[in-house]
């Protein structure tokens, strides 16, 4: 348990400290934001400000994971508590999306256009990182015979028939690229993607240790042996989740309005990665939709308009993603993300309720 508290505290300190010098450097580099130019016109002095600032999170996320395993004594691979299979595919996969965005953001600012790279070479990156990290969920089977990831479908738990490794690598990837490009999505206003993701790491700390206290490896000592998780490595994900909590409320300090820095793709696509890497290694599949609804409901508002337009020629929506549509309502920035930070924080509530109701249901 003290691990989780450690993670979240470096997380939060390396990004407070840190986040300033990697604005300067990328200030001093020149490598600034472009800004479109059929976006809300209030964004135009935006232009410029540094971006890229996921590597602050990402580098801090990470740090901060392995330094508290070795504060806390537990670097040794004989510990109980030394960084697990499940723990370090889901830093991975952060890192791996990470990467993708880093190329894409690198792009748009070499050559000063909204378009990073290719779609086709960013999908490419996308299904190359994904496939790694489903085909890898299914290896590493511990003492019990839980591998990081399971063949079925999960809710609060893993129900229905196994669906197969090829067809779970096709979920995995749907559920990798679905949360990234819905984080990447919202990510439009100071602060909105930030703050929305906070709020879902904090679930997945709680969910972890949840799990690991009802653990079907301690089914001797449950009450109720049948109402257990049979979750690989459920505290090592507490840690990881905790770690990028921290990580990114110490962002949160420099992006929030007026940001100072954004995250950029880099940041996005690994914040939208990590969640997908999370709900499947923590047997929560579906559970994220509820979670992260803000990130759906978001994604949902573009699906909305590109198909209304395309079947009426009609919008529904001033503008998609949802946040801009209350821009040019005459919303201010900071109501936006306030508003749907409260949107987010429903979210978590409505999930993390339906989570322990399934939990007490089996009692």
């Amino acid at each position: 348990m003290k691990q989780i508290l450690f993670a979240g505290v470096i997380g939060l300190f390396l990004t407070l400290v840190g986040t300033p010098l990697l604005i300067k450097l990328l200030a001093r580099k020149g490598y600034g934001q472009y800004i479109r130019d059929d976006g809300p016109r209030e964004h135009a002095s935006k232009r410029g400000t540094p971006t890229m600032g996921g590597i602050a999170f990402i580098l801090a996320t990470v740090a901060a994971y392995f330094l508290a395993k070795v504060i806390t004594g537990y670097l040794d691979p004989e510990a109980d508590a030394a960084p697990t299979f499940s723990g370090l595919l889901v830093l991975g996969l952060m890192v791996g999306m990470g990467l993708v965005g880093f190329l894409d953001d690198y792009i748009k600012i070499v050559k000063r256009r909204s378009l990073g790279l290719r779609a086709k070479a960013k999908m490419a990156g996308q299904l190359i990182v994904g496939i790694g990290f489903a085909v890898l969920s299914l290896q590493f089977a511990d003492n019990r015979g839980n591998t990081p990831a399971s063949t079925k479908l999960s809710f609060i738990t893993d129900f229905g028939w196994t669906i197969g490794p090829v067809l779970f690598v096709v979920w995995a990837l749907f559920m990798i690229l679905a949360m990234s490009n819905g984080v990447n999505l919202t990510d439009g206003l100071d602060g909105l993607a930030t703050g929305a993701s906070v709020l879902v790491f904090g679930a997945y700390t709680f969910i972890g240790v949840w799990q690991f206290q009802e653990s079907c490896a301690n089914a001797q000592t449950l009450t109720n042996p049948g109402a257990c998780y049979e979750v690989r490595d459920p505290l090592d994900l507490a840690v990881v989740a905790s770690a990028l909590m921290g990580a990114c409320l110490g962002f949160l300090w420099w992006n929030t309005s007026p940001a100072k820095i954004f995250m950029g793709d880099t940041g996005s696509l690994a914040l939208g990665g990590v969640l997908a890497g999370l709900a499947i290694c923590s047997r929560t599949e579906l559970l994220i939709a509820i979670l992260g609804g803000l990130f759906v409901l978001i994604t949902m508002s573009v699906v909305i308009q590109v198909g209304s337009f395309r079947l009426t020629g009609k919008r529904v929506f001033r503008m998609a993603p949802l946040q801009h549509h209350f821009e040019l309502k005459g919303w201010s920035e900071v109501l936006v993300v306030v508003r749907f930070w409260i949107i987010q924080g429903i979210c978590v509530i409505v999930g993390l309720g339906l989570f322990y109701a399934g939990w007490a249901a089996d009692k």
